[in-house]
């Protein structure tokens, strides 16, 4: 390759990747929108929360091929023709918003439902509107929540980036006609390195970028938006009788968008689309949270009936059950076989960047910036490095699984665990514990709340990438395979235009996710609350 074309294949690569980033934008702008506006709505309308969350909670569980078969027939079909390339881009854009707007929806909630109580009795004494309260409280409170949760979304958005770009059913082709997941699939078809190569530096570059450029600015702007609020809110002359409530209240206020060792009923999300995501539900009451496992048990007794049902007169449908449970327990014992190695790695790398290096900002940025870099991205190089070794398929997935979870391990962990860091330290130099005695009754205990909540997160982010790890497909070309799996066989079904075994595969899915947050995540969960409460 000559001088010349190297200039403008670079040239061709930072117009697509430019594309794309402009597909992430206009996704994360919409959810951003959504999500505040759903997120507070939820929190402060009861009824409103009993509905919202479950749902959102349930569509959160859905991993990014379920929603092919809707936008190719709600948004794509309807612009075949002249429009056709407006279609795929308005689809591609809303494939992506999937995978974003379920953790910023729950990070905006936590944030409202966390509030104390003085500023609700305040804003009623003074009169304010509800347009008034919308400026002067609630985006104020929720603001370092939303950048918080929208670097999360970012990443997840990026992870399936290249799927959104390219998908199909059936003898349908939706590709992008710019875009880095298209530039990215026509060196994986025709082998050429330099291409994929200079591809994947350019999406570096990208990332870095937009972290130091866009996410840092934007997150030190609703640090300083919130403090210019709350110095707002000290200034207010209050009545006497209601002085000292209201410097309670601004003391509190001051704390918004750090991370509490427990919080009741919060929970670290996931990638549904990448992961389990923040929920709040123990926070609406005992009441609410008998609801919600009636909503839940509800959900699956009228599944297992509506299934019962659909096999007394469609008796194949057993057959496809029988498949899809086969291919469950393959993807079962890879997803927690992933998650423990990923315990392995992060447990002693968050125990290093809370309590042992005073250069955890650096190395926090530094993950930041290597998280945003998708696996999918990765998979082609990943898997050429490890063509022809033993058990090619299952170590190539194992690998995306685990590059898909350990992120929001560690991330967790050192949000849960950075607010105690200070006294903990203070209570390790006192007593002079060192060595394996820190480990085993300071650093281990205080990181716990954080792994489960980020356990949540993690295990449902491989479940999400099962679909890209399990089978990695490329205009045709087979990157990467298992023998079975369910994220295979999502897969296998949808590209044969079998949407009734993808529909079958999806809802046990579902099952499984529903039944695992409430007899397991939920109950350790529980358990860890009342021990560190």
């Amino acid at each position: 390759m000559d001088f010349i074309s190297l200039i403008g294949l670079i040239i061709i690569l930072v117009v697509d990747t430019a594309s794309s980033w402009l597909r992430m934008f206009a996704a994360l702008a919409v959810s951003v929108v959504i999500s505040v506006s759903v997120g507070i709505y939820a929190a402060t309308h009861r009824k409103a929360e009993r509905m919202i969350l479950p749902i959102v909670d349930i569509l959160q569980t859905l991993p990014i091929l379920a929603f092919f078969p809707l936008v190719i027939a709600i948004i794509v079909i309807p612009f075949e023709g002249t429009y056709l390339s407006l279609g795929i881009n308005l689809a591609v854009i809303f494939l992506i918003i999937t995978s974003m707007i379920w953790n910023i929806i729950f990070g905006v909630y936590e944030s409202i439902k966390t509030l104390p109580q003085e500023y609700s009795e305040l804003s009623k004494l003074y009169g304010l509107t509800r347009l008034e309260r919308l400026e002067k409280i609630y985006i104020p409170a929720c603001m370092p929540r939303v950048v918080e949760q929208s670097v999360l979304s970012w990443s997840i958005g990026l992870f399936y980036l290249v799927t959104s770009e390219i998908f199909s059913t059936g003898s349908a082709n939706y590709t992008v006609k710019i875009g880095i997941g298209s530039a990215i699939a026509s060196p994986i078809i025709t082998g050429n390195v330099i291409s994929y190569a200079l591809a994947l530096v350019i999406f570096i570059l990208f990332v870095v970028v937009t972290r130091l450029f866009f996410f840092k600015p934007w997150e030190e702007y609703a640090t300083r938006y919130n403090k210019h609020v709350e110095e707002k809110t000290s200034e207010i002359k209050r009545p006497s009788y209601v002085q000292e409530m209201g410097e309670f209240g601004t003391k509190l206020m001051k704390r918004l968008g750090s991370e509490r060792l427990v919080r009741i009923g919060s929970r670290l999300t996931r990638s549904r689309k990448g992961g389990r995501r923040i929920s709040g539900y123990a926070d609406a009451g005992k009441d609410y949270d008998e609801l919600y496992r009636l909503v839940k048990y509800g959900i699956i007794a009228v599944i297992i009936l509506v299934a019962a049902g659909v096999v007394a007169l469609r008796p194949y449908l057993i057959g496809y059950e029988a498949m899809v449970l086969q291919a469950l327990v393959f993807s079962f014992a890879r997803v927690w076989l992933t998650f423990a190695i990923s315990l392995s790695i992060g447990i002693p790398v968050c125990v290093y960047l809370i309590f042992l290096t005073r250069h955890n900002s650096k190395y926090l940025m530094f993950f930041q910036i290597l998280s945003s870099i998708p696996a999918t991205i990765l998979l082609p190089a990943i898997a050429n490095a490890l063509r022809g070794t033993p058990a090619y398929g299952e170590v190539v997935a194992l690998i995306v699984f685990v590059l898909s979870s350990i992120w929001y391990i560690i991330f967790s962990t050192m949000n849960v665990a950075k607010t105690l860091q200070p006294n903990i330290l203070e209570v390790k130099n006192i007593f002079g514990v060192k060595g394996w005695e820190a480990w085993k009754k300071i650093y281990f205990k205080a990181i716990i709340p954080g792994l489960i909540t980020g356990g949540i997160t993690a295990v449902a982010a491989e479940w999400n990438a099962s679909i890209v790890a399990e089978s990695f497909t490329v205009g045709g070309t087979i990157v990467s395979h298992v023998g079975m799996g369910l994220g295979e066989l999502l897969d296998a079904s949808l590209a044969a235009n079998n949407l009734v075994l993808m529909f079958v595969a999806l809802i046990n899915l579902t099952v499984m996710i529903i039944l695992l947050n409430t007899f397991v995540w939920k109950r350790l969960y529980r358990r860890v609350s009342r021990i560190y409460s």
